[in-house]
Formats: structure tokens, C-alpha cells, sequence
């Protein structure tokens, strides 16, 4: 035992002696672990951590299948037509609404309200920190006032004041009595929410939007998934068969899923992107080690034969690698968990709270013991692979040559074939990076319709006490407007449902229609006041814009864009009629007096959505009732010099004619447009940080070979400068054995790269309009970089073999 301790003390003290070789073996290892670390921590923190509640894996949403192959929202009367199922031992109901007013807890403000039924917090299994939850006569229309506080106001408003309960709070312009305050968990699981009404559904709603509400429920012991979809469906089908629905109404059409999988459904494809493309770069930083630790042991061989000749056995012969392997894997280990942790502290700050369910990201005990065998193991497994791969080196033969003889053909073949492979690994990183980079600088290019320069936004949800109906509504934003094109600086102000990009979920209000030839079809309905279309440079194609003569009363008026006259009314839509549904109640006939370009409700990394604005004054009642429940005003400013400086203008705009009324969200267009980009962004710059990593990683591995190639043929190539061949010739040798080495491995690469184009246009990010998977200019391109730095690698080898000094080779002949 002291005799193997003594060996792997030796070789350890030689390599920290001289620790170019641990260095550079170490660095490879720690970038292969740091990344592949940092992205399994992010996945355990989001995807494989489980929801803050008690069984969450018994949890499911209820509700109609979606295209994308998730369940989504469900309408007030399905939900009551549940039941709930047979299997399930409890359902409730959240809807998530719009922001609301509140005051009595500091200053006035705008908060996040979400609206849920008294058996919600039962289904989730959480219990208010305070208070209790809603009873019977609350959750029930015309009950008290009564409100749930979220944890966050209740500690940034009341300073966790455990007497709270009782107290009053003003939503709305009207009195609610606190009653519970929940947990934090509650928000960690379902989002921002500072303040929870009951969701007071009558005995038999016939509310049939599927406007944000989402059915949960908790299965029952023994009970499956499927069980409770298959009994979910037979529910809704006897639904639609009640009302005298046929067809296809009465196909499965409903069903359910688990609830982590319904709320990963967007971060999934992407966190399992990053974990791939991390994976290959552990698979390249794993392959270049082990062409590391096979130069070493070939470089070994002449120390191997002298202590062979001399009696060493086989495992005594093997001991300096394996103890090199062990020192290279523990250093490579706790580099590599030194950049892991990092990079996880830079990259959390972008990443969207969303993701973590309220928590952070920390790298725990499995997170080390993962690295740690990646680094032992496979530092272990890489120098016993070098030794099988030099065990037939001839033992005469090294001693003759007197460690001259360096690597031959076959010694090398195998050096050769592990650059090719991470060539390959590269050029598909590197490739599927040029990809989204090339659909991201696409995206940022693209025209959206109107100009969003020098235009300040903000949203006003108005006191629905305060301003109960249309007409208090309309005279507000009159008033409003009219202040704001005064504030220093103006030059135009407009207000509107929907501005014409909106970086959240909340920010469009789709709306069913009708073409007189009886074609139904799903379009944003936005309302908008006088001026908005020549803020925002709207282009009008035909007919007229809004005027002081579309009022409310007045003949309804539309107008549409351009994409829905083409579509549906064949680029002639000027003059006829469409049809706005309009809840409980019949439809509202307007005739389309203009058409406008095409806007990206949804910014540049969506297609657009067919558009049909008509004047705010003569939005029907009932719908402006829903929208409300949704969604705020916006107001949007535009002017000469910085928007940011006319915030204290509209403030003070706004305080003249409602002092009581708070406003939120104020941005510029810009900003907003920005930040529709933001999560394509941070994918980009992930998986471009793992892409730059794999050529780094890959131009290491050919140099390395390069240069040990070189140096093995040392003696060879002084011998050809002696005989005259031109340093030129030489330098291009060693460069065309590098570009052999590449070609094969693009080769490989481009292939991969085609191969996986399909799954590449499933991606969030590519859901663009005319986007390919595969992009030859950019895949071509990536190549040619690829190669470029290889040839860069192989070039200081090749500049030493062009100035081997000859008679140093030939020394010992």
C-alpha cells in the first residue's frame, strides 16, 4: 500500500512541479462541469422542484385541450358543470383578473387581485397564515365584503400586523373586512396577487368565457390522471348535449394534467434545450479530456518501457495515470463548482421569477456528488482509456529509440477520431446558436406597424365606485386626454383598450366576430379614442379614420386590418358590415368605414392577429363590464424629448380631475416592445454562452493533438529541413492533417444540425413567421467559423514545425 501511495505522491508532485498539462487538463474538466452543474441546478430548481403545497403531485387542472397539448382555462359555467368528478376529493376555482384600486392601507394604489373560490384553498391544501378563509355567505353574489390579503401587501402595507384581521379595506371605492392573510406559498404557486376576492359565482352561471379562470383539483387515493380526464370529458359532453350542442361539441374535447406540467408548459422546452446543448459541452469537455490524458500516456511510453524492462508490474505501471487522473478530477471539480456557482449567480438575475416558483436557485449536496463522479470517474476512465490505447507500444522499440519513436499512425487514429467528434459536437452548438440568433435579429428588424418611438404609456384602471358606467368612463378619459396633450412637451395623447404590443398575457382582449358571410373567427377588439391611430402612425390603406361624429348612439363603426380584409372580405372590406359578439346579448353590427396595417400584438416573435378597433365611445356595455374585470386603460403620450420626463406632467394631470385615483405601469413603447423579447433573449445569450464554450473547447482539443503531433515528429521534420524541403511545406503539412481532422467533424455536424431542424421550429423562440429550422447561410456560416479557428489552432504547431532547428533532430543519429 505505501509502494501505490508513494507512486501517485510522485506523479502528483511532478504535475504541480511542472502544472502546464493540469492546468490545461483541469480547465477542460471544470468548463464541462460548470455548465453542465449550473443548468441541472436551474432545471432542479424549476422543473423537478415541487409545487409549495402539500401532495402536490396530486394535483391537476381540469379544462378544455388546448393545440399546443395542454388543458387550459375554463369558463365559469363549465366549471360548475364538473361537479366535481368521481376521483377527485376536492375542485376549486382561481381566476386571475385584472389589477384593482385600493386604499386604506397607505397611499392609494394599483395591486394584483386574483379571484377564487371558497374551496381553492381546501383543494391546494394550504390554510391562511391568519384568519380563515371564505365561508358560504361570502363566495356567493351579494354576500359581505370580504377580502383576502396577499403576504406581501399584508407585510408592505400593515408591517405584518397580526391585528389586521377586521380591519377595513376600500377596493374598489368600497369597503371589504379582511378576513384571512395567506401564505406566501400561496403567491410562489400561483403568481402575483395582493389582494383575493371571493369569486361569488351564481347557482347556475351562464358566464361561458374562458377569460383566466382555471379549475384545480386534488385527486383522490388510488387515482390516476387519465381517470379523471376520461371522467372530465363525459361531464362537458353531457354539457353541450344539454344545451343542444351537436357535432363537434359532443368529441372529446376536455380533459386534465398535472398541474406542475400545465404551469412548466413555456419553460420546459427551453430549460430542456439548455440542458442539452450543457450536456454536449460536458460531452466535449469529457472528450477532449480523455484525448488529453491519451497524449499523456503515449508521451509516457518511453518511462513505461524503462520501468517495464526493469520489473514493474501492470498496476504499478498504471498508478502515476491513475493518481494523474484523480489530481486532474478533484481540481476539476472544484473549479468547475466554483464557476457553476458563478454563473448561476449572474444568469438568476434575468431569469424570470416565474421559473423558480418564488425561490432561488442553490446548488445542493446532489449537485457535488453529481460533479464529483463526472470529475473522478471520468478523469479515472480517460487515463485508463490512454493506457489500454498504448499498451501496444513495442518495449524494444521505445528503447531503441530512446523515446524518439512518439506517435505513429495507429497511435494517433484514435487521438484523431475524438477531434473529429468534438468538431461535430461544436458545429452543431455552434449552428443551432447561429439559428436563433439569426431568427432573433430577424425578429428585431421587423416592422410592426407603427412607430414606437417618443411614446410614453401608462395604465388607469378607473375606481369602479367612482366611475360605475360608460358614460363616468368616457368623460374620465376625456377629461384625462385632454390634460395630458397640455403637459409640457406633448404633442398627442390617446387612450385605448389595448396599446398595439403588449409584453404580458393581459394585454390583448380577444373577441369573437362575424363576417356576413357567416365565417366566425377569433380577433383583438380594441377600443380606442380619437388620435390613436395618428399617435402611434398607424398607416390608413383605405377609407377613414375615426371622427367626433362616431359617438356613442350613433350608426357603429369598425375598422379593420389589413390581414382580416384580405383574408375574409378578399382586400374589400371598406363599406360592409362585421359583427362583434357581445356578452349575453346579441351581436352588434358595425359597418367597417377603414382599413389599417397589420400590428404584432404580441411583438416581433409572434405572428399578428387580425385587429378590429372600434371607437371607445361605442364599446357595448356588457363588453367593456368584461374587459374591465380583465384589464386596465392605457393612456400613451407622444412628444418631443425624453418620455421620461413627462412622468410628473401626467401625474399631476391626473390628480386635477381624480386625486383618488392611482395609475401603474408607466413605460415607454419602446421598453414594452423590448421586453416582449426578453426570454428569447436570455435563451440566446445560455445557449450562446454554451456554444462559445464548445469552440473553445474544441479548438483546445485540436491544438493539443496539433501539437503533440508535432512534437512526435519532431526528429522527421528536421530531417526534411535538412534536406532542403522549404519551412512553407512544412507549415502547410500540418495544416491540411489539421483541416482532415475538421472536415469530417462539419461534415458530421451539418448532418446533426439538419437532422434536428423539425424539433428545433417546436421552440418558443422560433415561433416566428416564415422561420426555418434549418438555415443553410447561418449553419454555413457557423462552419466556416468553426474551421477558421481551427485552422487557428493548428497554426502555432504548424509555424514550430516550420522552424524545427535540424540538427537538434538529428542528434543521435
Amino acid at each position: 500500500m505505501n509502494v501505490w501511495l508513494a507512486e501517485i505522491v510522485r506523479s502528483w508532485r511532478g504535475n504541480l512541479r511542472r502544472p502546464g498539462f493540469l492546468l490545461l487538463a483541469s480547465g477542460v474538466l471544470a468548463l464541462g462541469i460548470g455548465a453542465s452543474v449550473a443548468v441541472f441546478a436551474l432545471i432542479q430548481n424549476t422543473v423537478l422542484r415541487p409545487l409549495p403545497v402539500p401532495r402536490a403531485e396530486r394535483l391537476v387542472t381540469l379544462g378544455p385541450w388546448w393545440d399546443n397539448g395542454h388543458v387550459g382555462g375554463i369558463s365559469p359555467h363549465e366549471y360548475q358543470y364538473l361537479g366535481p368528478p368521481e376521483g377527485l376529493r376536492s375542485l376549486g376555482l382561481v381566476h386571475f383578473g385584472a389589477a384593482v384600486n385600493i386604499a386604506g392601507a397607505g397611499d392609494p394604489a394599483q395591486v394584483p387581485m386574483i379571484r377564487l373560490d371558497r374551496y381553492l384553498l381546501p383543494t391546494l391544501g394550504l390554510q391562511p397564515s391568519l384568519g380563515r378563509n371564505f365561508n358560504a355567505q361570502e363566495d356567493h353574489p351579494g354576500g359581505p365584503e370580504a377580502v383576502l390579503l396577499g403576504y406581501d401587501l399584508w407585510q408592505r402595507a400593515y408591517g405584518g400586523d397580526a391585528g389586521v384581521i377586521g380591519r377595513r379595506l376600500e377596493i374598489e371605492g368600497r369597503p371589504h373586512t379582511i378576513v384571512g392573510v395567506l401564505p406566501a406559498a400561496f403567491n410562489r404557486l400561483l403568481g402575483p396577487g395582493d389582494v383575493m376576492l371571493p369569486t361569488a359565482l351564481p347557482v347556475a352561471s351562464r358566464d361561458y368565457n374562458h377569460n383566466g379562470a382555471v379549475a384545480i383539483g386534488r385527486l383522490a387515493d388510488g387515482v390516476d390522471v387519465a381517470t379523471v380526464a376520461a371522467q372530465a370529458d363525459a361531464h362537458e359532453r353531457a354539457m353541450f348535449r344539454d344545451m343542444g350542442m351537436g357535432g363537434d361539441w359532443t368529441r372529446p374535447r376536455f380533459g386534465a394534467e398535472r398541474l406542475a406540467d400545465a404551469f412548466q408548459q413555456q419553460t420546459r422546452p427551453m430549460l430542456m434545450l439548455f440542458l442539452a446543448s450543457a450536456l454536449v459541452v460536458l460531452l466535449i469537455a469529457l472528450v477532449n479530456l480523455a484525448n488529453l490524458m491519451l497524449l499523456r500516456a503515449l508521451s509516457r511510453n518511453h518511462d513505461a518501457a524503462v520501468r517495464g524492462a526493469l520489473g514493474a508490474s501492470t498496476f504499478r505501471l498504471m498508478l502515476p495515470a491513475l493518481g494523474e487522473g484523480l489530481l486532474v478530477g478533484g481540481c476539476g471539480t472544484l473549479l468547475g463548482m466554483a464557476l457553476a456557482a458563478a454563473g448561476l449567480a449572474v444568469v438568476q438575475g434575468f431569469i424570470p421569477a416565474s421559473w423558480l416558483w418564488g425561490g432561488g436557485i442553490h446548488i445542493g449536496v446532489a449537485d457535488w456528488l453529481g460533479a464529483a463522479c463526472i470529475g473522478v470517474l471520468g478523469t479515472s476512465l480517460a487515463a485508463v482509456l490512454g493506457l489500454w490505447r498504448s499498451r501496444g507500444a513495442s518495449t524494444l522499440e521505445e528503447l531503441r529509440q530512446g523515446g524518439r519513436h512518439g506517435i505513429g499512425l495507429r497511435s494517433g487514429r484514435l487521438s484523431r477520431a475524438l477531434v473529429v467528434a468534438q468538431v461535430a459536437l461544436a458545429a452543431v452548438l455552434l449552428s443551432t446558436a447561429g439559428i436563433f440568433m439569426h431568427a432573433l435579429y430577424d425578429a428585431s428588424r421587423l416592422q410592426l406597424g407603427y412607430d414606437q418611438d417618443n411614446v410614453l404609456t401608462f395604465e388607469l384602471a378607473p375606481v369602479k365606485g367612482d366611475y360605475p358606467d360608460m358614460a363616468s368612463l368616457l368623460e374620465l378619459s376625456r377629461r384625462l386626454v385632454e390634460r395630458l396633450r397640455a403637459v409640457p412637451g406633448v404633442t398627442g395623447a390617446a387612450v385605448t383598450t389595448n396599446l398595439p404590443t403588449s409584453d404580458d398575457n393581459y394585454g390583448s382582449f380577444n373577441n369573437g366576430v362575424r363576417t356576413p358571410a357567416g365565417t366566425e373567427l377569433q380577433a383583438q377588439l380594441h377600443g380606442i379614442g380619437q388620435g390613436f391611430l395618428d399617435l402611434f402612425a398607424i398607416p390608413l390603406r383605405e377609407g377613414r379614420d375615426f371622427d367626433a361624429s362616431d359617438v356613442r348612439g350613433g350608426e357603429p363603426v369598425a375598422i379593420v386590418s389589413r390581414d382580416l380584409s384580405d383574408k375574409y372580405y378578399d382586400g374589400h372590406a371598406v363599406g360592409q358590415a362585421i359583427d362583434v359578439e357581445v356578452p349575453n346579448t346579441t351581436p352588434v353590427r358595425a359597418r367597417i368605414v377603414g382599413v389599417v396595417g397589420a400590428t404584432y400584438q404580441r411583438g416581433p416573435l409572434q405572428p399578428h392577429q387580425p385587429v378590429v378597433y372600434v371607437p371607445l365611445a361605442q364599446m357595448p356595455a356588457s363588453t367593456m363590464m368584461v374587459f374591465r374585470e380583465l384589464e386596465s386603460l392605457r393612456f400613451a403620450l407622444r412628444g418631443q424629448g425624453n418620455p421620461a420626463d413627462w412622468g410628473a406632467g401626467v401625474r399631476a394631470a391626473l390628480a386635477g380631475i381624480a386625486p383618488r385615483q392611482p395609475i401603474a405601469r408607466m413605460r415607454t413603447m419602446r421598453s414594452i416592445v423590448h421586453a416582449t423579447t426578453a426570454d428569447a433573449r436570455l435563451n440566446l445569450l445560455l445557449i450562446g454562452v454554451f456554444a462559445a464554450l464548445a469552440l473553445l473547447l474544441a479548438v483546445a482539443g485540436l491544438y493539443a493533438v496539433m501539437a503533440v503531433a508535432v512534437a512526435a515528429r519532431e526528429r522527421e521534420l528536421g530531417v526534411r529541413l535538412a534536406l532542403g524541403a522549404p519551412p512553407g511545406r512544412l507549415a502547410r503539412l500540418v495544416l491540411h492533417g489539421g483541416l482532415l481532422q475538421i472536415a469530417p467533424g462539419l461534415a458530421i455536424g451539418i448532418a446533426a444540425t439538419l437532422g434536428l431542424s423539425h424539433a428545433f421550429m417546436a421552440l418558443p423562440l422560433m415561433m416566428l413567421n416564415g422561420t426555418r429550422g434549418f438555415d443553410a447561410t447561418v449553419v454555413g456560416g457557423a462552419c466556416v467559423a468553426l474551421a477558421v479557428a481551427g485552422l487557428f489552432a493548428c497554426l502555432l504547431p504548424a509555424l514550430r514545425a516550420a522552424r524545427v532547428p535540424p540538427m537538434r533532430a538529428l542528434q543521435g543519429e
